[in-house]
């Protein structure tokens, strides 16, 4: 049996997959139950939402700009990248928004939930977790929760904590805080239940974004792990997402 393929719709990615079909026609090689998707990370995000139920394997060849979540390609060695990679296995979080006229919206993020303001006034939140007040009032752009494999993308940007694979943890990281203006976030379990509410909706709207899925004028989010998703990621040997976590930890430490 030979890999589904799903390509973005750029020529680079359609490019790839035609060179990839003319391979696999070729080979006798069997890869059974896997997907493989090309695009950027931004694409490989949007299928496997598209595929939360499936239980197929999903290997990403990158033909974006960075492509964290993605592999290199290589014409020559594809084939025997794909026979002896390694599988990661990540769940996703599940955002739960109430809006302002009382609407529940639900939606799934791989990488982070963010709480941005919504207007040129500063966002007003309170944020709990479990049965603990975090904090009682946060002023600021806004709040990122982060898994670990997300704790490299926009969590990094506004210089939350990078967060092994296997650490089980979460990142709770403010968006240029402005009162208190020296809290730095927290790291919690990912079994917390992490609860933020607008403290002003009518003069601060804030939205919920779920990835790149947004949610405007919401009044609280509920942010917790969907531990019955599980996405299986297959990555190079040598180049897995562990890897690439670690050596963005020792860049962040010496620069």
């Amino acid at each position: 049996m030979q890999p589904i393929i799903i390509s973005d719709k750029n020529k680079k990615s359609s490019k790839i997959k035609s060179l990839l079909l003319k391979k696999f026609n070729k080979s006798k090689v069997i890869i059974p139950n896997t997907i493989i998707v090309i695009g950027g990370d931004g694409f490989m995000l949007q299928t496997l939402k598209k595929n939360k139920k499936s239980k197929k394997l999903f290997y990403g060849i990158n033909s974006g700009n960075y492509g964290f979540l993605m592999n290199k390609f290589s014409s020559k060695t594809i084939i025997k990248d794909l026979s002896k990679s390694n599988m990661i296995t990540i769940s996703p979080l599940e955002m739960i928004v109430r809006n302002n006229k009382n609407k529940i919206k639900k939606y799934l993020a791989i990488n982070e939930v963010s709480i941005l303001r919504q207007s040129r006034q500063a966002a007003s939140l309170s944020i709990t977790y479990g049965s603990k007040k975090l904090i009682k009032e946060l002023v600021s752009d806004g709040v990122l929760v982060s898994t670990p494999a997300g704790s490299t993308a926009y969590n990094l940007s506004v210089h939350g904590p990078i967060l092994s694979l296997n650490s089980k943890k979460l990142s709770i990281s403010p968006i240029s805080p402005f009162r208190p203006r020296r809290w730095r976030g927290k790291i919690v379990s990912d079994k917390s239940k992490i609860n933020i509410k607008n403290l002003n909706p009518k003069k601060r709207p804030i939205s919920a974004v779920a990835d790149n899925i947004e949610v405007r004028n919401a009044k609280t989010i509920i942010v917790k792990t969907n531990a019955k998703i599980r996405f299986n990621l297959l990555y190079d040997k040598n180049k897995s997402l562990q890897k690439k976590i670690k050596i963005e930890q020792l860049r962040k430490e010496t620069s």
